[in-house]
């Protein structure tokens, strides 16, 4: 049997208290952290995955173009790396945009969001993702205003500040 993953459980301040099983610090609602990309292609349109039906969490919604917890003792942009690495099968350079406290709103994931740019070639996880696609920033912003429930809540955060941020 696969031994469960470990996440750094964290305070507000970001700061690790301890250890726990991923399972008991989703059950508990404990901070802990996340890392989140958003690739942009070279038509400035941002890949979305469409999670699998088989996540835990959001399954069969849209959500960053890579993305997931830090494993316990992982900094941030190592998880980003390798997220984008089994998730999408890309590396590239990464530019972290900005950092978002743990709330209720975002699972309760301290998260920083990275930015990098490609053309794929993209090989994604079929454990993870059913699909992957490119799309225009305003279609987005379509899809969202229509049916926001397609996207995972974390994602709904980060790509709203984007847009706030980023006016392209």
């Amino acid at each position: 049997m696969e031994s469960e993953e470990l996440f750094d459980v964290v305070d507000e301040q970001d700061r690790v208290l301890e250890q726990l099983p991923r399972s008991i610090v989703h059950a508990r609602k404990l901070l802990h952290r996340a890392a989140n990309v958003f690739v942009f292609n070279s038509q400035n349109e941002l890949l979305l995955q469409f999670r699998s039906a088989t996540k835990d969490e959001y399954p069969r919604c849209y959500t960053s173009s890579a993305s997931g917890h830090l494993s316990a003792g992982e900094d941030y942009t190592e998880a980003a790396q390798r997220e984008m690495c089994e998730e999408i099968g890309i590396e590239t350079p990464l530019e972290p945009l900005k950092k978002f406290p743990g709330t209720p709103q975002n699972a309760y994931e301290h998260t920083i969001l990275f930015r990098t740019f490609s053309d794929g070639p993209f090989t994604f996880d079929p454990n993870e993702i059913e699909r992957g696609d490119f799309f225009e920033l305003q279609t987005i912003d379509a899809m969202l205003q229509e049916s926001p429930d397609q996207f995972t809540p974390p994602f709904r955060q980060l790509y709203l500040w984007y847009r706030e941020n980023f006016r392209s």
